[in-house]
């Protein structure tokens, strides 16, 4: 990561993050993907650093940081796993959607726990039949008295089962963006339940479940922000949210291409080094540019957002599509690049190639991207 044109603050956090990354990750990323183990204590250490809130006002135990070292610091942690640094990326999402938009109640009873990592968050929109349309969703909450009952099932929930607090979607009105709201669930309330863990390409170090509500009984005051709010909630947490996959596909992807030039430097063929030879140089010169283009967008997008620019949504989009586009693609040049080594569970590039691949899909598909900067092109058309 180039750090020439950060501020000394920046370049302090992304060393401390880094140093982190590799003496608490990178060590042990291979076994918790072979082994499916989501290592809830190394996240709570991670929280010792200020990761857990990394976006949360410090009054309620937030680093209160901006988009802009967001991405630098989840950057910096997907170089040691790209996985644990996506669930971090969604856990702070979630945070930073209760500190935005909840009351003071509901800020005093979640945010310190959330940002110490002591609960863990899980952000709930996607259903079986609603996925990228998810202004469809079909999960209710009906109000009973002084109190809301949901009912739905909630499909592809990173941190299922093992996190405490879930930011919960569902349809409280008319069909459409405005009938849903937003609502707070915590894993003891009765009727929620859990699907069993899916297995997938990628991601193994942390639990994706479908999340079960059968008539799930909350108090009103669990309700985030106003009635017919949730969509736009919704919408609002995942600008930031793709910005942080973006992130992690940057520092999974440089990763890949640092392993590739230290490859290259040992191996030999044709009596001479793999490095030396013209072809492959000009394969990591452009694998190095496309990463640099990246990392330029989705700064420039995070700056957008912190500073409330109008056209941040659309930035947002750009970036989460251009950066996961190419962290996936560089990381499969590498893979290449190992040749039948880099097919190999122990060197780890196959890895980052798998858990880079559903970055194009998760927080809005890549096609879903596309649909969102093109509005933003003809809107402007008036």
């Amino acid at each position: 990561m180039t750090t020439t044109l950060l501020t000394e603050d920046q370049q302090a956090l992304v060393e401390t993050t880094l140093d982190f990354a590799q003496d608490h990750l990178a060590p042990h990323a291979l076994d918790w993907d072979r082994d499916r183990h989501f290592p809830v204590d190394v996240l709570r250490k991670a929280a010792g650093l200020g990761l857990g809130g990394v976006y949360v006002r410090e009054q309620h135990g937030g680093s209160a940081l901006g988009r802009a070292d967001g991405v630098l610091v989840f950057e910096a942690l997907a170089s040691g796993c790209p996985a644990i640094a996506g669930y971090l990326s969604i856990h702070n999402m979630v945070a930073w959607m209760i500190d935005r938009y909840g009351d003071d109640a509901q800020r005093e009873r979640w945010l310190p726990r959330l940002c110490a990592m002591d609960d863990l968050a899980s952000y709930c929109l996607t259903e079986p039949g609603a996925g990228s349309d998810a202004a469809a969703l079909t999960t209710r909450a009906v109000p009973d008295g002084d109190h809301y009952v949901l009912t739905g099932v909630k499909q592809f929930i990173s941190g299922a089962g093992a996190a405490q607090v879930y930011v919960v979607m569902a349809r409280t009105g008319e069909p459409g963006p405005r009938g849903i709201s937003a609502f707070l669930v915590d894993k003891d309330d009765p009727g929620i339940s859990f699907g069993p863990n899916e297995r997938k390409m990628g991601w193994h170090a942390q639990p994706t479940r479908q999340v079960v509500l059968d008539g799930v009984r909350i108090p009103a005051d669990r309700l985030l922000g106003r009635a017919g709010e949730g969509f736009r909630i919704a919408m609002n947490g995942l600008n930031g949210g793709r910005l942080g996959i973006a992130a992690c596909s940057l520092g999974g992807a440089r990763s890949a291409l640092d392993r590739s030039l230290a490859h290259l430097a040992d191996r030999e063929a044709f009596g001479a080094r793999l490095l030396d030879a013209q072809a492959l140089r000009f394969r990591l010169a452009d694998m190095a540019t496309e990463l640099t283009a990246a990392r330029a967008l989705v700064q420039q997008a995070a700056r957008a957002l912190d500073a409330q620019d109008p056209q941040a949504p659309y930035l947002c989009a750009m970036a989460k599509r251009f950066a996961t586009d190419t962290g996936y693609s560089v990381a499969d040049r590498a893979l290449q690049l190992h040749g039948g080594y880099g097919y190999l569970a122990e060197y780890g590039i196959e890895k980052i190639v798998r858990d880079l691949r559903v970055h194009q899909i998760l927080e809005g598909t890549n096609e879903i991207m596309r649909v969102i900067v093109a509005r933003g092109l003809t809107e402007a058309l008036g």
